[in-house]
């Protein structure tokens, strides 16, 4: 079963609130730069810094990275995996890095990527932006900021759409069969 969490207005809404929360949470945007993770990590960081620097003088550098190299499954991924490459036109060293995907799961992502930034410098600070938290940790990796926090299951997907990508804003979860059974389960229980 499909449903649509966000349309196009709502996804529009969700990264200002996330523009809105590194901007407070940070006291600004000095010293501040965006690291958004391919695919579609990218397109937030560019979305987000758009927002942060609205009425400001400077602008908020962006990078991108490609963490392929850096996963712990690469071998069960691809014989030859495609990289894209990283693209990290600034000096991180001493600065507070926004590190924005669109959703986090497990947290391998986040760990290759931040493995790959360290590469890179000595950043003062990384903090972590996500468009959607799912839960599901598999290793110790948070958020500080998360558009929006969905419960979910671990055989469900969540998909993120966004123009610069799929042609389209928009985010969708497909449960599987197991966790519509056990949702109407516990809506029977109340």
């Amino acid at each position: 079963m499909k449903r649509r969490l966000a349309d196009a207005r709502a996804v529009s809404t969700l990264v200002a609130n996330l523009a809105a929360q590194i901007s407070r949470r940070n006291r600004g945007v000095n010293g501040l730069a965006l690291i958004g993770i391919k695919r579609r990590g990218v397109p937030l960081a560019n979305r987000l810094a758009a927002r942060l620097h609205a009425g400001r003088k400077s602008k908020i550098p962006v990078g991108a990275i490609d963490i392929t190299l850096y996963r712990d499954d690469l071998q069960m991924v691809a014989e030859t995996p495609i990289v894209r490459g990283s693209e990290m036109g600034f000096d991180i060293n001493g600065k507070t890095l926004v590190l924005v995907d669109d959703v986090v799961f497990t947290g391998r992502t986040i760990r290759a990527a931040l493995s790959e930034l360290l590469d890179y410098g000595r950043p003062k600070a990384i903090q972590l932006a996500v468009l959607v938290d799912r839960g599901l940790r598999e290793l110790p990796i948070q958020p500080d900021f998360a558009a929006k926090v969905i419960k979910t299951e671990r055989a469900d997907i969540v998909d993120i759409f966004l123009k610069e990508t799929d042609g389209r804003d928009e985010i969708v979860l497909t449960r599987n069969e197991t966790s519509q059974k056990a949702e109407a389960r516990g809506q029977e229980s109340r």
